[in-house]
């Protein structure tokens, strides 16, 4: 996988990334979010393994059609355009054939080109969408993040299992438009086309004030 940058005396550029290893999945991955991986494919096993070696992340990107297990017969891959780069946290194989894997979601790319390889491993050229700027939630918008506090709290004393996973958040972190609109997307019961529509949004408060729409539609946060 192989970094370009602009030279410093360009008008800067999006960094891009070439050949970079792809895990399409029937979820969407956000930056901020973590995501708990069981890989048992072929294709899969070798390609975590080395992104561990090199501490290089790959690319997570939704399924528009197809399976996240190939079988025989089953319709063909196709993935959406935009992504999550995942960094790999924690890998451990408690058996032959099988890694555990813990990653975070850090910064959302672009699909360019991409092609199967002969093992069905997908691989693309990508080029890096801009993180989130930080933009303070706006005051006719605060029962979003009240909720969002309440939510994780209580979700973190029913399961203390699940609680090692859930965020426990800053004031910051509740102050930043992006961030608590990524933490509902995940949490929200919403169709995964939606999600897929949410997280590939540039402008962090128009995702809020979205998100604001679903919580309103549902009674979550009066």
């Amino acid at each position: 996988m192989i970094a370009a940058w602009s030279r410093p005396s360009a008008m800067p550029r999006p960094l891009t990334l070439s050949s970079l290893p792809l895990f399409p999945l029937g979820t969407v991955l956000f930056p901020g979010g973590l995501l708990p991986l069981r890989v048992f494919e072929v294709r899969y096993l070798d390609m975590v393994r080395k992104c561990q070696q090199a501490g290089a992340p790959f690319g997570v990107v939704g399924l528009r059609n197809g399976s996240e297990v190939r079988q025989a017969g089953a319709p063909q891959e196709e993935l959406h355009d935009v992504g999550t780069l995942a960094s790999i946290d924690s890998l451990h194989s408690p058996q032959a054939g099988l890694l555990l894997l813990q990653a975070s979601g850090t910064r959302r790319f672009r699909i360019q080109r991409r092609e199967r390889l002969p093992g069905g491993l997908w691989v693309a050229d990508v080029e890096q969408l801009p993180a989130d700027t930080v933009v303070e939630v706006p005051e006719d918008l605060q029962r979003i993040p009240s909720a969002l506090a309440q939510v994780l709290g209580q979700l973190r004393q029913r399961d203390a299992e699940a609680a090692a996973t859930l965020p426990d958040p800053t004031p910051d972190q509740l102050a930043d438009c992006g961030w608590v609109a990524n933490r509902w997307c995940e949490l929200l019961p919403v169709p995964l086309d939606l999600k897929q529509q949410l997280m590939a949004l540039d402008n962090p408060l128009l995702r809020l004030e979205l998100v604001g729409d679903v919580l309103d539609r549902t009674g979550i946060a009066p």
